[in-house]
């Protein structure tokens, strides 16, 4: 098993730059398929971004250019740094990674972009 637990949300305002964390219980080597994905109340959850092993990204459209994934392997985090947020950023944030074919969530960080 993997326990994934998210860090780094709160209110930010418009235009801020904040950066989520999510922390693997496991080293982050043996996890594959990582990512961010968010959702908001009475809505689907919908995928943000991920990272493969060799550190390939891919990113959603509606934060290509503002976000930016990536894996710290030497402190076993995955990092999400978020850039020229808007209202419509407004959501709870998830981290998920497979480990072993299973599909492993976080608790979620409130992510709130509010002047």
């Amino acid at each position: 098993q993997v326990q994934l637990v998210e860090s780094g949300g709160g209110m930010v305002q418009p235009g801020g730059s904040p950066r989520l964390s999510c922390a693997p219980s496991r080293d982050i080597a043996v996890i594959n398929g990582m990512g961010w994905y968010r959702q908001t109340p009475g809505k689907q959850r919908e995928w943000v971004a991920s990272v493969v092993s060799g550190g390939a990204t891919n990113y959603a459209d509606f934060v290509k250019g503002r976000f930016t994934i990536y894996r710290d392997n030497a402190n076993s985090r995955l990092y999400l740094q978020m850039n020229s947020l808007e209202p419509e950023d407004t959501a709870v944030y998830y981290c998920k990674g497979t480990y072993r074919l299973r599909e492993y969530w976080g608790q979620g960080t409130q992510v709130t972009v509010s002047s």
